[in-house]
């Protein structure tokens, strides 16, 4: 420790220098000038300050000095040396802010109770001063988590005979103890009508979380609702031209950023889905009928996740939605979520997927997707994924 020590008792230096320099652990100064201990302040670091109440001679001008010492060392705790006759002043002190302080008994006694009380007042300070900075980490994140929030689609309207819900869960970490914070992420999802024949249906997932996977996400986001209304159509060429423009992106290209995109198009005369994945899950669909679910497509199917290459081409795939049928669109936080601790056992996966579809054969398409977060959240044991996850279920009726 680096202690800087304001004593009144020129007898008691000595022995406060012997005992605290002890092993040679310590860093220590102590003087009866206040000018030279207002300049040691000044001029260097401290870990702790040790001082009479009375210090240099009265208890006003260790009021003063107290004072003095917040201003020029915050964060730094200062221990009082308070005598029996030297109490009644104590409330002024801690009204000041002082938190530490030490029974000075005329015996001399509480020589052997410095250093343990340094340290006690070291620890609690850092302890606050961490605290301080995760609640500010808390309320950054919230910020940035209410940034995400705002881009993401609340009341989905979709056309005659096709019902639609959708839901995002961020992630949660712990950032001190066991209380966990939740994150801003970078899932998104889209539905939207993008002409009177067409509607769109999207997810997005970008790499990492926090405030640069948020702006990565605002980003694409911003590409998708600018590109043409005719470009909505040709999944292939509408995802080609995003990768394009987010390998221009500095946000994304920072740090190995990259999107995953599966974008998809729906004829609402024809019935018929035309879909492309940019590195991301294949879509289930599932005959409500049978209750069979099946992926749409092979794993190999689409191309690299966006702002990684650019010029790539996008390949299309298209699919015939029957009647009596669900699609499903969906992040990979829904699969890979895990028991926290249990990073050994199989993950949710599409094997979980499928069988929660599965189970909610006979429910409307609310309880549908609140059947598949349950039983997710189930198998987690109520731990929360700690990815985000978006989920998109599109229900054509009979």
């Amino acid at each position: 420790m680096k202690i800087l020590v304001g004593w009144n008792d020129a007898e008691e230096i000595d022995l406060l220098n012997l005992y605290l320099i002890g092993g040679g652990e310590n860093e220590v100064l102590v003087t009866r000038e206040s000018d030279r201990f207002l300049k040691e302040a000044e001029e260097q670091s401290w870990d702790v300050v040790l001082m009479t109440v009375s210090f240099p001679t009265t208890g006003d001008e260790g009021f003063e000095m107290l004072s003095k010492m917040r201003e020029i060392l915050p964060g730094i705790p200062t221990v009082l040396a308070v005598r029996p006759d030297e109490t009644i002043s104590l409330p002024k002190f801690l009204k000041r802010g002082l938190r530490f302080y030490l029974y000075r008994d005329e015996n001399k006694d509480y020589i052997f109770l410095i250093q343990s009380t340094l340290e006690s007042a070291i620890a609690a300070a850092r302890a606050e001063e961490a605290e301080r900075l995760a609640e500010h980490l808390r309320r950054e994140i919230e910020g940035v988590r209410m940034l995400q929030e705002a881009i993401i689609p609340h009341g989905l309207d979709v056309p005659a005979g096709y019902s639609a819900v959708a839901r995002y869960e961020p992630s949660e970490v712990t950032v001190m103890g066991d209380r966990p914070v939740v994150m801003a992420g970078g899932d998104y999802y889209d539905l939207f009508c993008a002409s009177e024949t067409t509607l769109t249906a999207l997810i997005g997932d970008a790499s990492g979380h926090g405030l640069k996977a948020c702006m990565s996400i605002m980003t694409m986001h911003t590409l998708v609702r600018m590109l043409s209304s005719e470009q909505f159509r040709d999944t292939s060429s509408f995802v080609s031209a995003i990768n394009q423009r987010l390998c221009d992106s500095s946000i994304v290209q920072s740090g190995g950023g990259f999107i995953t995109l599966l974008y998809s198009t729906l004829d609402i005369e024809t019935h018929r889905v035309s879909w492309t994945s940019a590195g991301h899950p294949l879509p289930l669909l599932q005959n409500l009928t049978t209750n069979e679910v099946w992926q749409v497509g092979k794993n190999s199917d689409g191309g690299p996740p966006l702002g990684i290459m650019p010029g790539v081409e996008y390949p299309a795939y298209e699919l015939e939605m029957p009647e009596n049928s669900r699609l499903l669109i969906y992040s990979d936080g829904l699969a890979d979520a895990l028991p926290a601790g249990k990073a050994d056992i199989p993950a949710f996966g599409m094997e979980g997927i499928v069988r929660a579809m599965q189970e909610s054969q006979k429910m409307n398409v609310d309880d549908a997707l609140d059947h598949l977060f349950h039983s997710s959240n189930q198998f987690t044991e109520g731990e929360g994924r700690h990815d985000d996850t978006s989920v998109l279920l599109l229900e054509r009726r009979s």
